[in-house]
């Protein structure tokens, strides 16, 4: 089998492509870097550059499922010109993809798509599951809509359509429980606001198997990419705390503080978003870490 990545080189994706090379797996991934292209066994990049509307269709040569990731990351100041990146990134990137398989022979058949949970509106007390017709209307809100939409129009090529809702990704060899943890470290940490937002996160390396097991599986429609058992943002912090063996006795911080040093991007601390896992769990896929504390242990110890 051969799969084409996006986005191979991020933190996902490096987990990914370690994933699909240890199963045999053939992976193409694309870059927008020549210095990131590498050809060894079962392992080839291809240069696109989706701003340009540059691709090298030979990327699709023999590939049977594309696993897009392509996208600027959330996590950084959300300017006006960095909140149209975020947006263009993932539609141009998609766009250019279509167009390659439309206008390119190709076997294509099934599209897995990253997507975010940060579609559903903030509430203390919804459970959401992938029936929920509403979404938040918020700058990320809005930022998955169009995002999604960019990918459903691949079902026009008569190709599976998948899209993983992706909550708070845990690794650490980046991402947001890298950042989480540096003020703990240093006798700093607390929670943000009133601490009773809800997080749903997910393992990175479960994250990687959801997007293996539903190339695997031919998974089509919308599914949650989160861990059975949602946390609280207090109940994060403190087990992050514990973990690591480090006391926490500063007071919460308030929105307004956070807003001042964020700007816009501090929704990401205050959203609150109890995320459903069974639809996954309902069609096969088991989870490797289910509870916090354990995955904190896996991660940090």
């Amino acid at each position: 089998m051969k799969i084409l990545i996006t986005g191979a080189t991020g933190m996902v994706g490096k987990e990914l492509v370690s994933l699909l090379l240890q199963n045999g797996i053939t992976v193409h991934y694309l870059t927008t870097s020549k210095d990131k292209i590498i050809n060894k066994p079962n392992y080839y990049g291809f240069y696109w550059n989706p701003q340009e509307g540059y691709i090298d269709e030979n990327c699709l040569m023999g590939v049977e499922s594309i696993i897009h990731l392509a996208g600027a990351t959330v996590s950084k100041r959300w300017t006006n010109n960095y909140k149209q990146e975020i947006i263009e990134s993932r539609i141009i990137s998609s766009s250019l993809l279509y167009n390659c398989i439309k206008n390119h022979p190709n076997q294509v058949k099934q599209l897995v798509s990253a997507s975010a949970i940060g579609i559903y509106p903030s509430s203390l007390t919804q459970v959401y599951t992938e029936d929920n017709t509403t979404s938040d209307d918020s700058f990320l809100g809005n930022v998955v809509v169009k995002w999604e939409k960019s990918v459903d129009v691949f079902k026009v090529l008569n190709i599976k359509v998948c899209k993983l809702r992706i909550g708070l990704v845990l690794s650490n060899k980046g991402g947001a429980l890298l950042e989480m943890l540096k003020p703990i470290q240093i006798g700093l940490g607390s929670t943000f606001g009133s601490g009773k937002q809800v997080q749903s996160w997910i393992h990175v390396v479960d994250l990687a198997n959801m997007f293996f097991y539903a190339v695997q599986n031919q998974w089509y429609g919308t599914y949650n990419a989160v861990a059975p058992n949602p946390v609280t943002n207090s109940e994060l912090i403190k087990t992050i705390a514990k973990t690591v063996n480090k006391p926490l006795f500063m007071p919460n911080i308030p929105k307004f503080v956070m807003s001042l040093v964020l700007g816009e991007m501090h929704q990401l601390l205050f959203s609150s978003q109890y995320v459903s896992s069974r639809k996954a769990e309902n069609n096969g896929f088991k989870f490797r870490y289910r509870d916090l504390a354990k995955t904190l242990h896996n991660l940090l110890s």
